[in-house]
């Protein structure tokens, strides 16, 4: 399968769940195009004063990869400013967050894994 950016959907979200101030996901592939191996496939567009909040991984996996910006990402306890090329993976019940707290639009891949069964 090939799939241009111009077929990609693009998700809003504003002030919701675990968001706050709002982001903007582009659905690289849907979990069907993935034949459900895994539950999202995005880049996200963090805007500057926006975060996706503390929340855990406990039945799922989720890697991000920093592709643009300086990003301020919690894995558990420990704090940490990430940049283009850096990753943050979580799961087994640990927990993440990563907020745009810089001047510049920052932006990351995302990738939900199911766990193994």
């Amino acid at each position: 399968m090939i799939k241009t950016k111009e077929q990609a959907t693009q998700q809003v979200v504003e002030n919701s769940g675990n968001i706050a101030g709002t982001i903007v996901k582009h659905h690289v592939l849907t979990p069907e195009e993935m034949g459900n191996r895994a539950m999202m496939f995005a880049r996200i567009d963090l805007p500057c004063g926006s975060m996706i909040k503390d929340h855990p991984h406990i039945e799922d996996a989720e890697a991000y990869y920093i592709l643009e910006g300086e990003l301020t990402a919690t894995d558990n306890e420990t704090e940490r400013v990430l940049h283009p090329g850096d990753v943050l993976f979580t799961a087994d019940g640990n927990r993440h967050s990563i907020a745009n707290r810089s001047d510049k639009p920052g932006a990351f891949l995302a990738i939900i894994f199911k766990n193994n069964q």
